[in-house]
Parts: C-alpha cells; structure tokens; sequence
C-alpha cells in the first residue's frame, strides 16, 4: 500500500480543493487547507488516485495568479510516495519514477526528483539553477510551473505559532530548532508567525520535543508560543508515544492517525 500525500498551490477557495480532491475518489484520507500559506495537503492512497489529483490541478489552477507564505514551485507542488503496510521504499521509488515520467509527458510539467538522491530543501534552492528537471522540458509549465516527486519515509508536518517576534526573529527560531531530524522555517502567515516544520524521524522526534525546542527558544528570545497545527495525519505508533495528557496541547488525536483513517474508509 502506497501513500502519496500531495502538496497543491491552493488553500482559499475550498470548493475548487473539492473539486480536485474528488477527483480520488474514496483514494482520499484526509485534506488539510491553509488560506495563508495557499495551501493544501491532500492524503491519498495509490498511484492512480496521485494522478487523478494532479491532472485535476492542472486543469483548475494557475501558479500566476497565486500568492502565498509557503514556498512552492508549481501548483502540484510536492507528490512524495510513502511506503505504508505490505510496501517497500523500492516500491515507492518506482511510483516516484513512473509519476515524473507520466506528468511530464502528458501534461508537460517538468519534474525534479527527491529521496535518496537528494533532498526536497535541495530541489527548492537548486532548480532551474544548478539543478536540471529529471523528466520533462527544461523550463516551468506557464500555469503549472514545476513538481517536486519524490519518495521518503512516513515524515509528520507540524507547526508552531507564535507571537511576540518578527519575521527575521520567526526565522532565527527556525533556524535555532532546525536538524537532521527536524527541518523548519520561519513565516509570516497573515498577521501571524509560524514555525513550519517537517519531522522527518518523527519515533525519534516527535511532536513533544519540536513544541518544546520551539518553546525553549522562543522563551530565550522574548516571545511566546500560543499553539500548535498538525497538517495531515500521523502514525499511530508516533500518537502513541506521547502522553495523553499533551494531546490537546499538541493537536493530537485519535482520529487522526492514518491507521484511523484506514480504518474509517474499510468500515465504509
């Protein structure tokens, strides 16, 4: 079993998400919107169901007309291919692989691969520089832009707000929490400020020790921390390992664990 958990340049106007959400069908586990960022993270399960997402994308957006805190390089941002139960990484990269060369040949979207060979933090500060797409033409798609496929193991994505700072400060706070484990930026978002970030070990750094290195540096700097946004899903066994007692505090919860969705989409 596949997951691919695509990234796409809209998060406003929630009826045009529905619309290139549907086109998975009952593929879909879960859809997390963002209007400042313009952004949204849709869960999904299989090759077939990442395809029917992004041509819909293709179809509905247009990366000239979008704005937004999160950096991105097309409208179907990011499609990473996760090996989930009765999957291997080798299986993930050839979905990976066989993604690139579909989107690039029939809707003519260049593609930049990540995983093993590099990482997605790599693809965004190299390509069209010193980094050529893997598959497709050599510039970005006029309305469509550009796609970061890859393959990577199950990773949480969570963020921190927090107040009392300023852009350059938000940014020293991501930078002081960033690590192997942990990758991290700091954004403006509205009127607010927000620390972004990917756990990418999330059994060996999970959403306890992420809040609390952004809290432990925030409160070195003056500022403070108001809360916490899990965006998408996270593995049991990662839900599991911290406290219940911290689950409010960390926007956690049962029902949103990928084993829950699964489960909820079998019982139908």
């Amino acid at each position: 079993m596949l997951e691919c958990v695509i990234n796409i340049s809209e998060g406003r106007d929630l009826a045009r998400v529905a619309r290139i959400a549907a086109a998975a069908g009952d593929a879909v586990l879960d859809v997390h919107s963002d209007p400042h960022h313009h952004r949204s993270v849709l869960t999904l399960l299989g090759e077939d169901a990442a395809r029917s997402v992004a041509g819909a994308a293709v179809a509905e957006l247009d990366l000239r007309t979008h704005d937004g805190a999160h950096p991105r390089l097309g409208v179907v941002d990011v499609v990473p291919f996760v090996a989930l139960h009765g999957s291997s990484d080798d299986d993930a990269r050839a979905a990976r692989d066989a993604f690139a060369h579909w989107f690039s040949h029939v809707h003519g979207v260049p593609c930049f691969l990540y995983g093993p060979e590099r990482s997605l933090p790599e693809v965004r500060r190299r390509a069209f520089g010193a980094l050529s797409p893997d598959t497709g033409p050599t510039t970005s798609h006029p309305t469509a832009g550009a796609t970061a496929v890859g393959q990577r193991p199950v990773l949480v994505a969570y963020n921190v707000w927090v107040a009392g700072t300023d852009l350059a400060g938000v940014r020293r706070l991501a930078a002081s929490v960033r690590g192997p484990a942990l990758r991290a930026l700091g954004l403006a978002v509205g009127d607010r400020w927000q620390v972004s970030m990917n756990l990418i070990e999330p059994l060996a750094l999970g959403p306890p020790a992420a809040f609390d290195a952004v809290l432990e540096a925030a409160s070195s700097a003056g500022a403070v921390v108001e809360g916490a946004e899990l965006v998408g899903l996270v593995p049991d066994a990662v839900l599991q390992a911290v406290p219940r007692t911290r689950w409010a505090q960390l926007d956690l919860a049962a029902e949103r664990t990928i084993e829950a969705r699964l489960g909820s989409r079998g019982a139908r």
